[in-house]
Formats: structure tokens, sequence, C-alpha cells
């Protein structure tokens, strides 16, 4: 079971990557206002969505949503896929959360992906861009780990 560490005096993860199941994950920042337990489930969906590609290598989740913030918008994620990964094979509404228009639009979620390939300077690098906010500050972000009930 994850230990969370405790959020900064601006409410954010300590800087890394934390690792976590889904189940975890939900039961920590999905819960507490009725907008949490919203994204929460919309970010259940567009895991399951994602995973049912088969190609999924990393699947991170950062922004309003892992922080202290009551009321978090969306939730912005982003996907490292398998070199393999042909976005023209996926159907039906697993398609929507590669068009980053209309995952926003239809799952109210922002996401984010790339291949492998394109990760330039490896895997934890790209997952580590997504710890620089706007303000040019990091912070901490969460990795989806599998899951113990949800697949």
């Amino acid at each position: 079971m994850t230990k969370w560490a405790e959020f900064n005096s601006h409410g954010d993860l300590p800087i890394g990557v934390h690792q976590a199941t889904l189940s975890e994950v939900l039961g920590h920042f999905g819960t507490g206002t009725a907008q949490r337990r919203l994204v929460g489930q919309r970010l259940e969906r567009i895991y399951k969505l994602a995973f049912s590609t088969g190609r999924v290598a990393r699947f991170v989740v950062f922004g309003s949503f892992v922080t202290a913030k009551p009321n978090p918008g969306d939730v912005d994620i982003f996907m490292l896929m398998d070199d393999s990964f042909e976005l023209s094979e996926v159907r039906g509404e697993a398609a929507i959360i590669f068009d980053h228009l209309a995952a926003q639009a239809v799952e109210g979620a922002s996401v984010f992906w790339i291949r492998r390939m394109a990760a330039i300077g490896g895997d934890q690098a790209a997952l580590e861009h997504w710890q620089i906010k706007r303000d040019k500050t990091r912070r901490g972000i969460v990795e989806v780990i599998g899951d113990d009930d949800s697949e």
C-alpha cells in the first residue's frame, strides 16, 4: 500500500514520480468532494480505455487532481505508449482519448501521449518533464503502476 507524502506549501506532492495502483490513486485523490469523485471516475474510465489497447508502457497523472485543490477542473494524463502502438488500430471509445481535443470535450481530461521511441532522453526523462509547472517550478506527479482490483 502506498504511503502518500504530505503536500508542500503550494498544495503539490513533493518533487518526484510517486508510484501507486489505480485503486490507491482513486482512494487518495478521488474522494472528499463531489468534483473529486467525478474527476476520479473520469480517470478510471480513461485508464481502462487506454489499457484496452494493450500498448500502454507508462501512465502518469499530473496537474490539479494530484494536488490538495478541493475541486480540480479535470484530470491531466501523460501516456508513454509502446513503439508498436498504432493509432489507426484503435477502435471505438478508446480512440477518443488519443485525440487531445476530443478527450477534453468528451472525457473532461487533458490527455497527452507519445511512443517510447519519441521519448528524448528515455522513459524517465519523458515522465519527469511533466513535473514542470507553467511557472517553471516543479511538482510531484503520480505514475499508475497497474491495479489490484480494476483490471
